[in-house]
């Protein structure tokens, strides 16, 4: 399967209450990530975490669909166009 490297950005109003969940979820697509940086912002009551990901496109919209369907977080992705072959795979496109 053909997989693309791609930055994933996630706000999160009031942390406190749904980080758990979103930590939850990143954890459970772990396999994708190979890369993840967070800042909080106590002050402003937000939270800002980047990813590194690779992954097809099924993977990665999955995750961002499941963290964008949190109440308070906001999910903005971007995908490169380079296509990425697993070492198994043989077939090109």
């Amino acid at each position: 399967m053909l997989k693309r490297i791609g930055v994933v950005g996630i706000v999160i109003n009031e942390p406190k209450a749904i980080v758990d969940k979103v930590n939850l979820i990143i954890s459970n697509y772990s396999y994708l990530i190979t890369g993840r940086m967070g800042i909080p912002k106590h002050e402003e009551h937000v939270g800002v975490i980047a990813l590194i990901v690779e992954g097809n496109t099924d993977e990665v919209g999955a995750l961002t669909g499941k963290l964008g369907n949190l109440p308070g977080v906001i999910v903005k992705s971007a995908l490169t166009a380079k296509k990425l072959i697993n070492k198994g795979d043989v077939s090109s496109d």
